[in-house]
């Protein structure tokens, strides 16, 4: 039997070698993140954290394999921690100002970014177009309201491409001033949807409602005033911002109201092999027929669609083009001679966004 220092030389090996082994890989880390932040990507991706490890570990012996995922797990936080600091003079561009749920899901997407507040959808579009922001983090669809046809717009007729799309749950909460209580309230302003979707919460007080063009605004107004009768309606982040307290949360009445943002990035659509989402835009031809010869091939090539929306192009009366959110890759053989077919039958097809869970 070995004597228990040659067993420790043999640890000493092993760690040397697996150090040598971390420089290559955090060195391969390191370019991860330059590309992620020139494409606009963000760093975590969950799909493919979970994927690796359920590849390597089923490799193990079965006894050491649950000490081999905990391995795995801080082997990958590192991996993300080490990213995160090489994108931190990364900047993301959004509509709204500092605590609106648009910054928000720009601070939730890249946690280490910059962020840039824009007036309006297409000024935080051309922020990218023009390379004074990496990426743009801008609504398309939200669970109560519908579509974000401006947003749809951009993507259509815009150069910019999806490098991810992501879902906000927009939990709202009555803020108030520190000091404040619930007894002290007489009114409470926020922007008209978010009392809206608050309204049997604030009908059942009586409060007054006062209207404000952005929750984030109304939450800005209430800190710098003097009043402890005043209350606002957003988001918590909002209240650690803006110096407020939180009185009360998720006072919406619908509780799955929910935002989908989209990334928008100046680099072109790169499919790659883990890929199994994608956004593609076309234009049907005007011809009978042509919109369900469109969906026919998509189905034919097995590609499944989860969404389908249809938006007035502005080109012609009644011309439309479509929006469509479906799962698979369209890098592969069969991806290719789909797009090729579909060509046949649309005036413009264009594939917008590839990529991961």
């Amino acid at each position: 039997m070995e004597s228990l220092n040659e067993i420790r030389a043999i640890l000493d090996r092993i760690d040397g070698d697996m150090g040598k082994l971390f420089e290559e890989r955090m060195d391969a880390v390191k370019k991860v993140a330059m590309y992620k932040k020139e494409h606009g990507i963000p760093i975590e991706d969950k799909g493919r954290e979970n994927a690796m490890i359920a590849r390597n570990t089923e490799k193990r012996p079965f006894d050491i394999q649950p000490y081999y995922t905990q391995f795995l797990k801080s082997l990958i936080e590192e991996s993300k921690s080490y990213q995160r600091l090489l994108c931190s003079d990364m900047t993301v561009s959004y509509s709204g100002v500092e605590g609106a749920f648009a910054y928000i899901a720009a601070k939730r997407i890249f946690p280490t970014a910059l962020t840039v507040s824009c007036p309006d959808f297409e000024t935080a579009y051309n922020m990218v177009l023009t390379g004074k922001s990496n990426c743009a983090v801008l609504p398309i669809e939200n669970s109560f309201a519908g579509d974000v046809e401006q947003v749809m717009d951009l993507a259509y007729f815009g150069e910019l491409s999806i490098s991810g799309i992501f879902d906000l749950p927009l939990s709202h909460c009555l803020l108030a001033k520190p000091g404040t209580k619930i007894e002290d309230i007489t009114a409470v302003q926020s922007h008209p949807q978010a009392l809206s979707q608050c309204m049997p919460y604030l009908k059942k007080h009586g409060w007054n409602l006062i209207q404000a063009s952005n929750t984030a605004i109304a939450a800005k107004e209430v800190a710098e005033s003097g009043r402890n009768d005043i209350a606002v309606v957003a988001s918590k982040e909002t209240a650690a911002l803006y110096g407020l307290i939180v009185l009360e949360t998720e006072i919406n009445e619908q509780k799955t109201n929910t935002t989908r943002f989209a990334v928008f990035t100046r680099e072109p659509v790169s499919v790659d092999p883990s890929d199994n989402r994608f956004v593609l835009m076309f234009k049907v031809k005007n011809e009978p027929g042509s919109l369900g010869n469109a969906i026919h091939i998509i189905s034919k090539y097995h590609y499944n669609l989860k969404s389908l929306k249809s938006h007035p192009s502005g080109e012609d009366n009644w011309a439309y083009y479509f929006y469509s959110e479906g799962e698979g890759n369209l890098g592969s053989e069969n991806g290719r001679e789909m797009i090729e077919e579909l060509k046949t039958v649309c005036n413009n097809v264009r594939i917008v966004g590839s990529f991961g869970e």
